[in-house]
């Protein structure tokens, strides 16, 4: 349907002009026609062929029906104000419009993706929290569930106060329960703002290894090197992989011995915790959220730096980071796909090509009436010049010889038109009576220039010569 009006339309914007050069009321069709095609039609082309075929047809019809030659001002006429000047004028009104609802959806998208910005803010921040809960209060809890495991293997302790150190010891573990539960309703699964240029306030690695030690954690601890100079996304990702692999060796392998060793260097910091494997006897229930090593691989690759956590061999565990120096924002796709809206250069490019519409709606029409015209103008003199009758000749004429006898003094073409001569004498009566043609001269810049010689035949004898001066 698509292709059949493309098509369509542009042969009835032709008709219409074609039929407005002999009735000028097709004119306002055609006009119509061609506006509606501007406004329709994105693609020059079409409206192009239209009227350079027009204009080729009309030329060509002149040559070989010299009498449709008169018809060349009203054809320029029709073809340019009813045709050329509505379809520019309807490009440029399409234009407009798209440039308008090009303003539009950029103002659509920009609040669009404000909307999504301001989305991604607040999922950034309920990920922070929900991170900050389960390292600190996690960190924290394990603590408490591993204090009050040691309280119950005091020998010294009465049975009543074992039974309360056994209650807070499941209550700490229900609690890091709950707190997975509650890390899981917090945590987006689209979340990569891992990165927290803020740390936690006591974000020193020797305070937290020593707060694990008083707990009863058989940790040993080895820093070496200091953070001077570290960025603070990079040494609060070294203290989080700290405390989230403490964290985990309390709460899965409380009485597991654990080896903390911690590198600063001039490239970065290098991270590794291990534990050893678990005794026989068992461990405490604690369970878990399931996203502490996930969130660590996101802070660690947030920075530019490598995470690996595996079981050893010998049934333990090991948590090995590397952190560079200089934080690198890693590879990745973004975190909210947006449709690309007109950028400020494409809409300047519209601009452009919206006046640039506009003028070439204003010269164009002109430019193109002025080369027909000029066409026109030039077939007519060249007619003209072949045409011209000698005076000489024309004085030689008798009336009553016989149109043998005239024809070889006359030129070889005479005019295909009806000179237009106001108080011209009428030609002789008479049903078979033909008149003939000639121009006086095909010079422009004299007096005689639009005169003409009238001969008249009837019944092949020459009944009148007159001289039609304009």
């Amino acid at each position: 349907m698509r292709k059949s009006g493309a098509v369509l339309l542009p042969v009835a914007v032709a008709v219409a002009i074609g039929l407005g050069v002999v009735h000028l009321w097709w004119a306002p069709v055609a006009a119509g026609l061609a506006f509606g095609l501007g406004v329709r039609e994105e693609r020059v082309r079409p409206a192009a062929a239209v009227f350079a075929v027009l204009a080729g047809t009309a030329v060509l019809a002149a040559g070989v029906v010299p009498g449709w030659m008169v018809l060349g001002t009203r054809f320029t006429l029709v073809a340019v104000g009813a045709g050329l000047l509505p379809w520019l004028v309807g490009r440029y009104w399409h234009h407009s419009r798209e440039l308008a609802r090009a303003g539009w959806e950029r103002a659509e998208r920009l609040e669009r993706e404000q909307r999504l910005t301001a989305e991604q803010a607040r999922l950034r921040e309920r990920a922070r929290i929900a991170r900050d809960m389960h390292d600190a209060l996690g960190h924290d809890l394990s603590l408490i569930a591993l204090r009050a495991g040691a309280l119950t293997l005091a020998p010294d302790l009465a049975e009543p106060h074992r039974a309360a150190a056994r209650d807070l010891r499941a209550g700490a573990a229900a609690a890091v329960e709950r707190l997975g539960e509650v890390i899981g309703v917090l945590r987006e699964d689209d979340d990569t703002a891992a990165g927290d240029a803020d740390g936690p306030a006591d974000a020193a690695v020797g305070d937290l290894l020593a707060r694990a030690a008083a707990a009863g954690l058989d940790l040993r601890a080895q820093v070496t090197g200091t953070p001077d100079g570290l960025p603070r996304a990079v040494e609060h990702a070294v203290y989080r992989v700290v405390q989230e692999a403490l964290t985990n060796a309390t709460k899965h392998a409380p009485a597991a011995p654990v080896t903390a060793t911690v590198d600063y260097t001039a490239d970065g910091a290098t991270v590794r915790i291990a534990n050893g494997p678990a005794p026989a006897a068992p461990a405490p229930a604690t369970g878990g959220g399931g996203h502490g090593l996930a969130g660590l691989h996101e802070r660690v690759r947030a920075v530019g730096g490598q995470l690996s956590a595996a079981p050893t061999r010998d049934g333990g565990f090991d948590v090995t980071a590397h952190l560079p120096r200089t934080p690198r924002t890693p590879a990745g796709p973004p975190t909210v796909a947006t449709t690309p809206a007109p950028t400020a250069p494409a809409l300047r490019q519209a601009r452009r090509r919206l006046r640039r519409s506009l003028s070439v709606a204003l010269v164009v029409p002109l430019a193109a009436a002025m080369a027909l015209t000029l066409a026109q103008r030039a077939w007519t003199l060249y007619v003209v010049h072949r045409s011209v009758l000698d005076p000489a000749a024309y004085a030689a004429l008798q009336i009553g010889q016989d149109r043998a006898e005239v024809e070889p003094r006359l030129p070889a073409h005479r005019l295909p038109y009806r000179p237009d001569v106001p108080h011209a004498p009428a030609p002789p009566p008479g049903d078979d009576v033909r008149c003939d043609y000639y121009a006086v001269t095909a010079e422009l810049f004299v007096d005689r220039y639009g005169d003409a010689y009238r001969l008249c035949y009837q019944a092949g004898r020459l009944v009148s010569r007159d001289l039609l001066a304009s």
